[in-house]
């Protein structure tokens, strides 16, 4: 079951957290690949100044203010795309950032496209399911955008670690530390 647009309607961390275990799903070329969603991160709106929307509404951040429930795509370092799942109500700029996949569907391909290596960090699995500027935007309710997000495994909190975010660098507290991110330790496992 495609997770509806309620699903990201909610408060960004409620969201981040409920991510840890649902499928992420990409067809490309008509191939069905997917991963369990193994690490995410929540970006809430301008005051964080961790999230893109700190500079407020810019070409580049407008995705994150429209509806719920779409793809924030965006490129980093020179070199990376990153997935993220657009949260809360439409006006407010909030997302999460989906940083790693456990394989499934599909593993040899991913594999493939990552010469052997592993899904885990937002820019290798982006890679690994062929995930660019062209997703940006695409509706993650909707099978009809060759992306999306279902129901995948439950997963217990007492397997998911929470910690601060990853390479937020020269963010000033409290930002740099919120305990925003969520990550299932026991996935990191070759494909």
């Amino acid at each position: 079951m495609i997770l509806p647009r309620d699903f990201y309607n909610r408060p960004t961390l409620t969201v981040a957290r409920e991510l840890i275990g649902a499928r992420l799903v990409r067809i490309m070329d008509g191939v069905r690949l997917t991963g369990l969603i193994a690490e995410t991160e929540a970006y809430i709106g301008e005051r964080d100044l961790g999230c893109h929307a700190k500079a407020g509404r810019t070409t580049r951040t407008a995705i994150m203010y429209g509806p719920p429930g779409h793809a924030y795509v965006y490129f980093t370092y020179g070199n990376h795309w990153m997935l993220n799942a657009v949260t809360e109500r439409e006006g407010f700029p909030a997302a999460v950032l989906i940083r790693a996949i456990q394989p499934e569907e599909g593993a040899d391909i991913m594999s493939a496209r990552r010469g052997g290596r592993d899904t885990f960090g937002p820019g290798k699995l982006t890679q690994a399911m062929g995930i660019a500027k062209s997703e940006n935007g695409l509706d993650l309710t909707e099978t009809a955008s060759s992306l999306w997000i279902e129901a995948g495994v439950y997963v217990p909190d007492f397997l998911v670690t929470k910690s601060p975010r990853v390479g937020l660098n020269n963010t000033p507290e409290p930002w740099l530390s919120k305990p925003w991110r969520f990550l299932v330790e026991g996935w990191k496992i070759q494909i």
